[in-house]
């Protein structure tokens, strides 16, 4: 039961550094309330292909390994419980 805490703890290390990097160096995607005012058109190529562009593997990348991050905390708690 120690070595799945051990390993658990070096995962969990692990995904929480991977997740901060990667939350550090993802871009702004949130133009603010000047795209409103000047109405730019979001119904383009790059809009509708975001997903396989650098910044929309990155963002899916972020939101599993925040999940994943989530996941292997409750399993500690959970170990460290019982």
């Amino acid at each position: 039961m120690q070595v799945v805490k051990i390993i658990l703890i070096v995962v969990d290390l692990i995904i929480c550094v991977a997740l901060t990097i990667l939350a550090m160096i993802q871009s702004k995607d949130d133009e603010g309330l000047s795209s409103t005012i000047t109405g730019s058109s979001t119904n383009n190529f790059f809009e509708k292909n975001k997903g396989r562009t650098k910044e929309g593997i990155k963002k899916r990348l972020t939101i599993i390994l925040g999940v994943l991050f989530v996941i292997v905390t409750i399993a500690l708690s959970i170990i460290y419980i019982a």
